[in-house]
């Protein structure tokens, strides 16, 4: 069991550490919600929320115990008004490492005011939306549907709120044999 943990933390670790290594004077929160906005019905989405968590790399690796993070910034009305982070912790029947973009969207204050109260956690019953554009498909969580195009600029999706949020992935790389939001853990700071 320690080889595995060792394999999982060296995966989510190699993952994270591509997101360091983005372009310099590049703006990852602009470019990732930018894909969103032109990612099909997800679209839709920034015209009628509250609020919304972009994170533009979560690093996930596992072999049977599995990890994943990211950061993240939150915006309301389109406004930044804090920072997030996001960890997972899951066992079970899942290998690889996967990098990949989330977004979610705040239905309305009640549901910010919930994710930003403290630490805030997706159970089981949370709906996800993977547009997985270069697989040529997309993959719904807990009985979304989804559709995708070929590219990730214009994949279409069926998405909807349940319980205030409404969460849709892109995926960057890698492969997992498992691939879900359930117990996401979020932290939220305010901006200063």
């Amino acid at each position: 069991m320690k080889a595995s943990l060792k394999t999982v933390v060296g995966t989510a670790l190699l993952l994270w550490s591509a997101t360091l290594l983005a372009a310099p004077g590049t703006d990852p929160y602009h470019e990732t919600e930018s894909l969103f906005r032109h990612a099909g019905e997800s679209a839709a989405y920034f015209n009628n929320c509250y609020g919304y968590a972009v994170f533009p790399t979560i690093g996930k690796g596992a072999w049977v115990v599995g990890g994943a993070h990211g950061s993240g910034r939150v915006y309301v009305h389109g406004a930044y008004v804090g920072d997030t982070t996001m960890n997972q912790i899951s066992v079970g029947v899942q290998a690889g490492g996967q990098a990949y973009s989330q977004i979610v969207f705040f239905e309305d204050k009640r549901a910010f005011d919930e994710f930003a109260h403290g630490d805030y956690e997706f159970g089981a019953d949370v709906n996800a939306v993977a547009i997985t554009a270069a697989a040529g498909g997309s993959v719904g969580t807990e009985g979304a549907s989804a559709e995708a195009s070929g590219g990730m600029k214009d994949a279409k999706t069926l998405g909807r709120y349940y319980k205030g949020v409404a969460v849709f992935t892109i995926v960057k790389g890698g492969a997992m044999f498992q691939a879900s939001v359930a117990g996401q853990k979020f932290s939220y700071s305010p901006k200063a």
